[in-house]
């Protein structure tokens, strides 16, 4: 299939490997690099780890003007996506496997965000295809989501291209994003693919240098879809 216009990535440094005692210079660091400044919030119940919530998109919106993207690894998302919304997040992703699809999509509405819907490597494409044409962005995980610096799993490339197919045939603007993983080594197949936004913890802040990772991050699948195509 046909890949999109490079102006179109976006690079999305996850927080969950930043330093969270030195957190705002973290984010300062890599906002030359960053479109979209990803935010892991899990509770320990949904996946096996217990990171952040409302409080640090709160500090974090006080601190910067970047597009707030959260990812809602818990089990609850319709008690807390209010206090998300009040904190300033700009767009909430929720998982597809909590069910309950199209009331949180219409409640992330009504509070004025951003709708993101989250598909694990082991969810297949039927069970969120339906709902591609009512979400801003989609998410395609490519590792089981709870702890950073998982490896990549290239298995779930095929349904990010499927994914990328269907919203082409629909037309929508949906952003087709992946997370698990994400490193110049695997982001150019996933780029050929279709997807248009990476999240990356570990590939950025646990470089020497950060901002010179989220951009070599970029000049990476840049370079991939000028020169080659997905089968």
């Amino acid at each position: 299939m046909g890949v999109g216009p490079t102006h179109s990535i976006r690079i999305c440094p996850s927080i969950l490997s930043a330093d969270f005692a030195r957190l705002a210079d973290d984010v300062d660091a890599v906002a030359a690099e960053t479109d979209w400044l990803h935010v892991d919030v899990m509770d320990g119940h949904f996946v096996p780890n217990i990171t952040i919530g409302a409080p640090v998109v709160r500090s974090l919106r006080a601190h910067t003007n970047a597009f707030l993207d959260c990812h809602l690894m818990i089990t609850d998302p319709q008690k807390y996506l209010p206090d998300f919304a009040k904190a300033g997040a700009s767009q909430c992703s929720v998982h597809i496997e909590l069910g309950n699809t199209q009331q949180l999509i219409s409640q992330c509405r009504d509070l004025g965000m951003r709708v993101g819907l989250v598909a694990n490597p082991d969810a297949p494409f039927a069970s969120f295809a339906d709902f591609l044409g009512y979400v801003d962005t989609v998410l395609i995980m490519t590792v089981f989501p709870g702890f950073g610096g998982q490896s990549f799993m290239p298995e779930v490339v095929p349904k990010i291209e499927q994914t990328a197919s269907e919203i082409a045939t629909l037309g929508t603007p949906t952003v087709l994003q992946v997370d698990g993983g994400i490193s110049v080594i695997t982001a150019p197949a996933c780029a050929r693919a279709g997807a248009n936004a990476f999240v990356a913890g570990n590939a950025i802040f646990a470089s020497s240098d950060p901002l010179v990772a989220a951009k070599r991050l970029r000049e990476s699948i840049v370079s991939a879809l000028k020169h080659g195509t997905s089968s």
